[in-house]
């Protein structure tokens, strides 16, 4: 079981459904499923939620409601708090990459939770004493707040990041032998002769040119093809261009 199974994120005093739905969808994306709210404000547009919860819905279908924050995470060891508001309590406030590791590390024996605040007062007093870590998003100091499933958004993807779930595609082509390398070289110097791109006094110089900006990166044999057939293209195409007057 993954250690982003154990991190809840608890909404605290929601005002708005559009922003639980889409707090749904960002955890969906992320790979965290559970979800609780604090006392959501009444009236609170539900149809809203579950239109831009999308394909989340279940996230929010099985979320919890609880009376208070106390009771949303008694039972988690770590307890991490957003912030962008100063303060003595909170100069210890870290970025959620900085926390993530620890985050997930103890999530791997014990549940933790994610404070958010409302969307028009943030975490409480009482809510951040009952934190262990305070989190911090940088923002630009000319807009520091953040919408509360942006700031959902950035701090899961921390976490799912950090967790190692996403591994990028890997390139399947070899890299092309130095034979190879060279027949396409050779290739081009022909036809970049051809359509008059260089001449044969130049050409030594301009191949060096050429080569040096293919041997900034790996060349894969499907690179190298490729080139290959550009190459005959070229010729193909000079032959076929009316002789000059």
């Amino acid at each position: 079981m993954s250690p982003l199974d154990h991190i809840r994120i608890v909404m605290v005093n929601p005002v708005y459904g559009g922003n639980v739905g889409s707090v749904c969808r960002a955890m969906m994306n992320m790979g965290l499923s559970q979800l609780v709210l604090v006392n959501p404000r009444t009236g609170m547009n539900m149809e809203e939620a579950q239109q831009m919860a999308c394909h989340a819905g279940e996230i929010l279908a099985r979320r919890r409601v609880c009376d208070t924050t106390a009771e949303a995470v008694a039972d988690c060891g770590l307890v991490a708090g957003t912030s962008n508001r100063g303060g003595l309590y909170r100069d210890h406030a870290k970025t959620p990459r900085e926390w993530a590791p620890r985050l997930l590390a103890a999530a791997l024996d014990t549940p933790v939770a994610i404070l958010f605040g409302s969307e028009d007062n943030g975490l409480s007093l009482d809510d951040l004493a009952l934190c262990t870590q305070f989190i911090r998003i940088p923002s630009s100091d000319a807009y520091k707040s953040l919408n509360v499933a942006m700031a959902v958004m950035i701090c899961t993807y921390e976490l799912f990041v950090a967790s190692g779930a996403f591994e990028p595609p890997q390139e399947r082509s070899l890299e092309c032998p130095a034979a190879m390398r060279e027949a396409m070289f050779a290739k081009w110097r022909r036809a970049l002769l051809e359509i008059g791109f260089m001449t044969p006094e130049t050409a030594d110089h301009m191949m060096l040119g050429i080569r040096r900006i293919f041997s900034r990166g790996p060349l894969t044999e499907k690179d190298v093809q490729i080139l290959l057939g550009m190459a005959a293209q070229t010729q193909w195409a000079a032959s076929h261009l009316p002789p000059k007057p």
